[in-house]
């Protein structure tokens, strides 16, 4: 199973989607080690001081499939959920001065917390699904999936062509474009999709 991200996805006007949208999506991977499911609280990990956030929709893949043309991609989405991208900042920092990768800044042990999933039918327009994020009862992030540069076909069409797509494979889709920040231990994070609260849970 893989679990890949998107970075810079979302603008807060949508004016701009069209200048930004030159076809280099930023793909990362992230290890399967990072996933936290059924609203598990997180321990504050110990390798980095600033632990990131930014919510995101999740998509998981339900069918098999190799150089997807964008007509169908969003046909090989089974379910979607929430999910909170963590990022250690300070980590990212020493290795963007070493020319490095991203793959220890988002790749550590816990760094993928994702809701249950609700079924695509759940969802008739995959653009326009709300979603936001609360800590600590204030609410942090508010995101319209029609704030995205590249929308889930697109996403999935592009990545198609350098990987195949696996049923069960994940996809963080991006975070708004404003609001993402930094956790402290103690942090009460909840996520909602449609103002339903799927994930919930605390930083220890």
């Amino acid at each position: 199973m893989k679990i890949i991200g998107i970075g810079k996805n979302y603008v807060s006007d949508k004016a701009e989607i069209n200048s930004l949208k030159t076809g280099n999506q930023l793909i990362f991977l992230k290890a399967e080690s990072t996933l936290v499911t059924n609203n598990q609280d997180i321990v504050y990990t110990a390798i980095t001081k600033e632990l990131a956030y930014e919510v995101e929709l999740v998509v998981k893949i339900g069918t098999r499939g190799k150089d997807i043309s964008l007509e169908h991609a969003a046909s090989y989405i089974s379910e979607i959920a929430v999910g909170i991208d963590y990022t250690a900042k300070d980590v990212l920092a020493a290795s963007r001065a070493n020319n490095g990768t991203w793959a220890l800044a988002k790749g550590f042990d816990s760094a993928s917390p994702i809701s249950s999933f609700k079924p695509v039918t759940d969802f008739p327009d995959f653009n326009n699904i709300n979603f936001d994020l609360l800590i600590n009862g204030e609410q942090k992030q508010v995101g319209n999936t029609n704030f995205m540069i590249y929308n889930f076909a697109e996403i999935i069409a592009f990545v198609s062509k350098y990987m195949t797509l696996e049923p069960g494979d994940l996809i963080f889709t991006g975070t708004p474009a404003l609001g993402a920040g930094l956790n402290i231990k103690g942090d009460h994070l909840q996520a909602s999709i449609e103002g339903e609260l799927l994930l919930d849970f605390k930083i220890v």
